[in-house]
């Protein structure tokens, strides 16, 4: 009986044996099929993470492309004659001085920008062809011939007009548009001196009884004005523009004057408020279309006062040459009408494959035009990583704040010049972080070798390496005798 029992118990424990064997191996089963299933699912779920970290790395360089690559740009005048664009600048932001924005002006041959004035100043760089400005300028209607390369200031406030006077000629005009001195609209507000359905002149604000009463003629009368204009704010001055403006620039300078100097307040210095002219629209009305003459406002010699003569870029040496490139800067030192916008110019041109060395501006921010060729800019964050690493090509429009250390390449295929603004009309001394003329060479020493984690032989070795300054040489672009090896 004894012997019995033990071997029930036996074949009891070797059957829970066997039952917790086959669970084992079961629940193994199960886990390589889980194993097989990860692994055939690894392949999708890495492809997937692989594409959205594509997406995400795509939208972090397209908003670092919109904050440095400026493209949002607005046509504000377009016509038959001419167009005018404007590229917001990237304004509001603290680490901005000012805001300002971009304009791109084409007109066509034979073509007039009619007499406005805006609430914020201009300062327009001539890139090709010929125009005639006329500008109310401290009482006096100034006059000036612009030809490629000329920079020329326009007040805030102040009325003007713009004339392309090139024979079969497209005018191409760059501006800078200083808001600062706006309504506040984080955009310029134009106001036209004269127009009709389009433009509406400033004149339609006011009721018909009130005009009629002040141009002392009938409402009747009033109305070939007021509503003759429908070409837009370019319109050609030939035989299919309207005739309104082919009178206004066929009358001499001092009737033009008469015209403008009566619908706005001109621009005068607190010395001479007291001799503003008054408004008059009835003498505006009868000698826009009735040829009425007026011959006052000149001096005793019956000749008109001198005024702000134009700029040239294309005629002023450089401040910098070499080889591989050169560059010039222009401040209220050398043009005295930046000094009230205070906005600096800058122009450089660079050889196929050479590069303006990395560098930081102290002083202002910069904005820049793509003028010729095409080329690439890198930025850098203050915390010295990669901001911005974009190509330009010619219309390109990019910013650079204040302080952010940045440069540009030529491509190898050509020259690539650029042109623009920076914030400030003082010189801005631009500190060079690689070359012969960089800190780092100045500061050269123990304390910038410790701060390298180098000695100060090799430290020496590396910033001597670069023999050129400012502009520097590629390996495509430097002489075979000038390349060297890699340290």
């Amino acid at each position: 009986m004894a012997n019995l029992k033990a071997l029930l118990l036996l074949a009891l424990v070797l059957y829970c044996a066997m039952l917790a064997a086959v669970s084992q191996e079961k629940a193994r089963s199960r886990e390589r099929g889980e194993e097989e299933e990860e692994e055939e699912m690894e392949p999708w779920k890495t492809g997937k993470e692989a594409e959205e970290r594509g997406r995400r790395e795509k939208k972090e360089q397209e908003e670092q492309e919109l904050r440095f690559l400026l493209k949002d740009a607005r046509r504000v005048v377009s016509t038959e004659a001419g167009e005018m664009r404007v590229v917001r600048g990237y304004a509001g932001v603290a680490i901005t001085e000012k805001p300002l924005h971009i304009g791109f002006i084409t007109m066509e041959p034979r073509s007039l920008f009619i007499p406005q004035y805006l609430d914020s100043s201009l300062i327009i760089f001539l890139r090709r062809g010929e125009a005639k400005i006329g500008l109310i300028f401290k009482d006096e209607l100034v006059e000036r011939q612009l030809r490629a390369g000329d920079v020329y200031r326009l007040p805030a406030g102040s009325a003007f007009y713009i004339v392309n006077t090139g024979e079969g000629q497209r005018l191409h005009i760059i501006c800078s548009i200083d808001l600062s001195e706006g309504l506040g609209f984080n955009s310029f507000q134009s106001f036209f001196i004269a127009g009709g359905a389009n433009p509406t002149s400033v004149l339609a604000g006011f009721d018909p009884q009130t005009l009629s009463t002040a141009f002392n003629v009938s409402i009747d009368k009033l109305g070939e004005i007021m509503i003759g204009q429908q070409a837009g704010p370019i319109v050609y001055i030939d035989a299919h523009g309207p005739i309104i403006w082919s009178n206004f620039l066929k009358l001499k300078q001092q009737e033009k004057l008469q015209h403008l100097k009566r619908m706005v307040p001109v621009e005068v210095d607190n010395e001479e408020k007291q001799d503003q002219p008054k408004w008059s629209v009835s003498k505006l009305f009868n000698s826009l279309l009735l040829g009425e003459e007026n011959q006052k406002g000149r001096d005793q010699k019956g000749e008109r006062k001198a005024g702000p003569d134009p700029y040239n870029l294309y005629e002023r040496s450089p401040d910098f040459i070499n080889k591989y490139g050169w560059s010039l800067a222009v401040d209220h030192h050398d043009y005295s009408p930046l000094k009230k916008s205070d906005i600096g110019i800058y122009l450089v041109n660079l050889t196929a494959g050479s590069m303006m060395a990395p560098h930081v501006n102290p002083r202002a921010s910069e904005y820049g035009i793509v003028l010729k060729g095409s080329g690439t800019i890198h930025i850098v964050y203050p915390n010295g990583t990669s901001a911005l690493k974009a190509k330009l090509k010619e219309g390109s429009v990019f910013w650079v704040p204040r302080y952010f250390p940045f440069c540009q390449i030529a491509a190898r295929s050509g020259p690539f010049e650029f042109f623009g603004f920076t914030t400030s009309s003082h010189r801005n001394r631009p500190q060079f972080l690689v070359g012969a003329s960089s800190i780092l060479k100045t500061m050269r020493g123990p304390e910038l070798a410790v701060a390298f984690g180098v000695t100060e032989e090799r430290l020496r070795e590396i910033i001597d390496a670069q023999r050129e300054a400012i502009i520097l040489p590629s390996p495509a672009a430097a002489p075979p005798d000038e390349r060297r090896e890699g340290l």
